[in-house]
């Protein structure tokens, strides 16, 4: 007798070869041309390279090699990149392969999470939707906290879903582990899948309501542990052991986590867009005088001075428009990852709407669990329920909004797309109102999808394309609705070719501006796919003047160092970072954006006088926000270093002067009272 084994096999890689298929097409959107994006995001690589030198920056997260400030931002995803880099070698390549990896393994567990409540043709197009969305195929290439944020909160969906229908309590503390972790790669940002998972776990798990509400409370408090440990374990070392909490006014990883990268970006903090303060104290704004004094500099007012850390924009802007219903297809986002929201939205609406028909009126058919224990109901709920959330917040947020934040509503997006798609196909014979709905949500999104490609002048022919399948696979779903004798491909029984034929036309654009990001470098700070995407140096991420003057620079300290612990302090992060990538031990006195009182006066002249520090850089990226004390202290009370002997750029507002602070320690103290 024949072996049915072989049979068998050939039969399971036909089945799974769909989703092969679509992780092939993720890996290939996340790595193509990968290695022109240089260290992309240079302030994330130059910590990784801090902490692979030093247990204790590891530990603490530090930005610089002399552990001055920490990275502003929770450590995992900095700690899987610093893991890579130890095995594999510290770079470029390195530090971005994670992030690309992290990337097809979510669009891989969201096909595991939407297949027990949806079925595996939804799961299927659901993540096709998740491949091809360009915000999170952007931030995939980037070395960025995001992919990995993504993926635990994937993951934890799909064990909150595991946990409700298993009612096992080791699953649902699983789940809060992963949201935990999830917290420590990019703060309350995780926990935007909270409130689905509670709701579903509550209204659908086994059990009594006491039981459900007992379970839910010992999941919370796991979470909320695992969340916080690391953060207060650095909080209780004492200040002086430690670097300063970079992006924090108190130096508290927990005044970070819940106020500047918690609830200050959705209440609107400073420095956000329009709110930044401009000046001086960071920066030299009038030039030495060959006469004596000094003379006002020529050139760009303050008003217009140029980002000197940014990349090379093109056209599209680094913040979301208008707060207000209609911002996820703004100008910004929209074209960043609006373009299945409409689908998704109504998709969610027919889903909700058919299970609450469900629950009003008792399921006719004995074959279906009863409404609560529905594994589609609690799908919509936590997936579903990610989506409107996460929507919700970047919709009315207030703070600081960057147009690559909406990669976190990606899953939620591709979820309920997916499901809404095969839902449609499957009862659109049944309930006249579901097939309108199913045609609301296509045509909905075409014209959405119309919108967005007109504002870019891009792929002018997929509108009429789209239109035209947009006429035809309605005309399937409505017509055997009006004319119940017809029976269509798209009517009836659900099929892998119907369900891709619903959505697979809605994927050519953000699989068009998915595939933009192999063209030209990733922008390290504000990653974006699209043809008019701002740009990156790529490299160490030098561009126009800046790269021949931080050689000269290196080169300089190199041949000049006295200090023990830094080689040269400057005013932001985002300069000393390519200085640390070549090899100096630089550190910034303000942290990222240049403000942090990390280091006062009196603190910069205690390392000037233990020598530990003796040049200081001021001008560059975000200096004209107007530094801390330390960078005031500076320009009182040590000298500038000639520009011809270091090869910096000729004098401009904002531009490079070196100060040379050695026996000032005394003046710069003194410049604090």
């Amino acid at each position: 007798m024949v072996s049915a084994r072989p049979a068998l096999a050939r039969a399971l890689r036909w089945r799974h070869a769909p989703l092969v298929a679509v992780l092939a097409a993720s890996a290939a959107l996340n790595t193509v041309a990968l290695a022109h994006n240089g260290y992309a995001n240079t302030f994330y690589a130059a910590g990784a390279k801090s902490m692979l030198g030093s247990l204790h920056n590891f530990l603490f997260n530090s930005f610089d090699p002399g552990g001055l400030i920490t990275i502003d931002k929770p450590p995992l995803a900095l700690w899987v990149q610093v893991a890579s880099a130890r095995v594999f070698g510290f770079s470029a390549l390195s530090l971005l392969l994670p992030q690309a990896i992290a990337g097809v393994l979510a669009v891989a567990v969201l096909y595991w999470a939407m297949v027990t409540p949806f079925g595996r043709r939804a799961a299927l197009v659901g993540a096709a939707a998740l491949a091809v969305f360009p915000a999170f195929v952007a931030v995939s290439r980037d070395n960025g906290p995001d992919p990995l944020l993504i993926l635990l909160m994937t993951v934890a969906c799909g064990a909150a879903l595991r946990a409700i229908e298993s009612g096992r309590l080791r699953t649902l503390l699983g789940c809060a582990v992963l949201v935990g972790l999830a917290f420590n790669t990019k703060s309350l940002a995780a926990y935007l899948v909270v409130p689905g998972i509670a709701v579903a776990y509550a209204l659908c798990a086994p059990g009594s309501v006491m039981q459900r509400l007992r379970r839910l409370a010992a999941g919370g408090a796991v979470a909320l542990v695992v969340s916080v440990v690391w953060m207060t374990a650095v909080d209780l070392v004492p200040a002086s052991q430690r670097p300063y909490v970079g992006g924090s006014l108190d130096n508290s990883e927990l005044g970070l986590a819940f106020e500047y990268n918690g609830l200050g970006r959705i209440e609107g903090q400073g420095g956000a867009h329009g709110a930044i303060p401009y000046r001086s104290g960071a920066a030299v704004l009038t030039a030495p005088n060959p006469t004596g004094g000094t003379q006002a500099p020529s050139g760009p007012t303050v008003a217009t001075i140029p980002d000197l850390s940014g990349g090379l924009t093109t056209g599209q802007g680094s913040w979301a428009g208008a707060v207000g219903p209609l911002r996820l297809l703004d100008s910004e986002l929209g074209r960043q990852g609006g373009w299945l929201v409409p689908f998704a939205l109504v998709s969610l609406l027919a889903l909700a709407l058919a299970h609450l028909f469900r629950w009003r009126t008792g399921s006719s058919d004995p074959e279906l669990p009863p409404a609560r224990r529905d594994p589609r109901l609690a799908g919509v709920l936590v997936l579903g329920g990610w989506f409107l959330v996460e929507a919700l917040v970047l919709s009315f947020a207030g703070g600081i909004v960057h147009p690559y934040y909406i990669s976190a509503l990606a899953p939620g997006t591709a979820a309920m797309a997916g499901a809404g798609a095969a839902f449609f196909v499957d009862q659109a014979r049944r309930q006249r109102r579901l097939a309108l709905l199913g045609a609301l949500a296509l045509f909905g999104t075409v014209a959405g999808q119309s919108v967005l490609l007109e504002r870019d002048h891009y792929l002018k022919w997929l509108p009429l394309l789209l239109g035209a399948c947009a006429v035809a696979v309605a005309t399937a779903l409505l017509v055997p609705v009006l004319r119940p004798r017809v029976r269509l491909a798209l009517a009836g029984r659900s099929s892998t070719w119907a369900v891709a034929l619903l959505l697979g036309p809605l994927l050519i654009a953000p699989a068009a501006y998915a595939t933009t990001t192999w063209l030209k470098p990733v922008d390290g700070t504000f990653p974006a796919a699209g043809p008019h995407a701002p740009a990156g140096p790529g490299g160490l991420g030098l561009e126009g003047e800046n790269p021949p003057v931080f050689r000269s620079l290196s080169s300089y300290l190199s041949s000049h160092r006295t200090a023990k612990r830094f080689s040269v302090l400057t005013v932001s992060s985002v300069t000393a970072a390519p200085l640390i990538l070549m090899g100096q031990s630089a550190a910034a006195l303000g942290g990222y954006g240049g403000t942090d009182p990390a280091v006062n006066a009196a603190q910069l002249a205690n390392l000037v006088a233990r020598r530990e520090a003796r040049y200081v850089l001021l001008g560059g990226g975000y200096s004209e926000r107007g530094g801390n004390q330390a960078t005031a202290a500076v320009l009182k009370a040590c000298p500038q270093v000639p520009t011809a002997a270091w090869g910096g750029p000729p004098f401009g507002p904002y531009s490079f002067v070196l100060f040379d602070c050695a026996g000032h320690a005394a003046a710069l103290r003194a410049s604090s009272v």
